[in-house]
């Protein structure tokens, strides 16, 4: 069976997020999107840990369910927890996803964290002065299955190769413990391609997640597993993710990397955006305002890489989506929170199809049944890698196209070929 899993979102005790991010609404909308696993969130957070126990019971073996529901959303325990201290004469800002198999050591990962200070009710994101080292040892005493992945890898400003805060290597970030780190989220801003071009990440197992602020957020990156049914279980998951088995790990689903807020390198006081070898050349100072550029992924990418643009690696590939919504919106040329828009998505989803069955699954002819032509047509193009993109920057989303170079197909056009 194809689990798609979203292993890193928030709840609504996380700051800047949706107030409908509770279990009753993730449940209803993880069927809506298709996701069958998806994280609890923010499990630190005390109000939200007691709404999680008293909400789920268990599914399978280190994995929960909604009471009362069939199961058809499997939670697994996880939360991001952000890391800010002082290592190598510089500060560092480290984020990372940390999963267990079970309440008890959610329990016992709380405690040492109370302990040592931490203020768990101030966020369901708890900021700490604890060292990626420090809390890796941490998690992994709390249980030896603990799975550890640093979050959105290459943000500028929180993550483990952020230009603004992070470090040139795992090993520079984890030291000892580094062969516990056996897995990474791409973020938004990178996909594998952008990955494979560090050999040292050739051992490393690329994970793609959503980190979302509210509902229609979810899945807008996930991973797709196939696994026997009676087979799915914790152990099972942190296995396939540690051995990087690519029989079971069938892909990422990712962002087209430009729509992701910080791709390029760029200035958004100045509306200026840059790639690496313009950057470079001016010393990575804003032309207008002569202040410094946020440094976006691909130029720390590019400056980390050890082999050229477009290298493939044999690995778990990936398929680019743009979220359903975003189609729809760009078919009817409105904003994707307008009613249209609303009205649309989930007429479609009522009729055909969960969403990600809509965009990567469902046949053409039945697709033509279901949805307008300019929607068919969006749908086909993303698939086919038939977009244009603008490239985000400085905290700015990009831009993507689903209808390319020649634009919204006009009323007498059945669909762009």
């Amino acid at each position: 069976m194809r689990y798609i899993a979203d292993l890193h979102i928030h709840s609504k005790y996380s700051r800047a997020c949706s107030k409908d991010l509770d279990i009753a609404h993730l449940d209803e909308w993880g069927k809506i999107k298709g996701i069958q696993i998806m994280s609890t969130a923010d499990f630190t957070h005390p109000f939200w840990l007691k709404a999680l126990k008293e909400n789920l019971e268990p599914s399978a073996p280190g994995l929960y369910k909604r009471k009362g529901t069939s199961g058809a959303v499997h939670f697994i325990l996880g939360t991001e927890l952000s890391c800010i201290y002082s290592q190598g004469g510089a500060v560092r800002r480290i984020h990372l996803c940390i999963l267990l198999p079970d309440f008890a050591a959610v329990d016992k990962l709380i405690a040492t964290l109370e302990r040592r200070g931490v203020n768990l009710r101030a966020d369901g994101r708890p900021i700490m002065g604890l060292s990626a080292i420090e809390l890796t040892k941490i998690a992994l005493d709390a249980h030896p299955a603990a799975m550890i992945i640093p979050a959105h890898a290459w943000t500028p400003w929180f993550s483990v190769f952020g230009s603004k805060s992070g470090f040139d290597s795992l090993a520079e970030c984890f030291g000892e413990v580094t062969k516990e780190i056996f897995a990474i989220e791409t973020g938004l801003s990178s996909d594998p391609a952008m990955n494979w071009r560090i050999s040292a990440l050739d051992r490393i197992t690329l994970v793609s997640n959503s980190d979302a602020h509210s509902l229609p957020n979810l899945g807008r990156e996930a991973n797709a597993f196939e696994i026997p049914e009676s087979e799915l279980t914790y152990t099972e998951l942190r296995r396939i993710l540690k051995e990087k088995d690519k029989q079971r790990f069938l892909y990422t689903i990712e962002f087209f990397p430009e729509e992701g807020k910080y791709h390029v390198d760029g200035h958004r006081d100045c509306d200026v955006t840059m790639g690496p070898a313009e950057t470079k050349k001016d010393h990575g100072i804003c032309p207008k305002c002569k202040k410094p550029l946020t440094i976006g992924v691909l130029h720390r990418v590019d400056d980390l890489a050890d082999r050229p643009n477009g290298y493939k690696l044999d690995s778990i590939p990936y398929k680019s989506i743009v979220p359903l919504q975003e189609i729809i919106a760009e078919t009817l040329e409105v904003g994707r929170q307008s009613k249209k828009v609303q009205q649309q998505y989930f007429d479609l989803i009522k009729k055909c199809a969960d969403e990600f069955s809509l965009l990567l699954d469902v046949p053409e002819d039945e697709l033509r049944r279901h949805a307008t032509p300019e929607v068919v047509t969006g749908i086909l193009n993303v698939r086919d890698n038939r977009v244009v993109a603008t490239a985000g920057y400085d905290g700015v989303y990009g831009t993507i196209s689903v209808f390319g170079v020649e634009g919204l197909p006009k009323p007498n056009q059945a669909r762009l070929l």
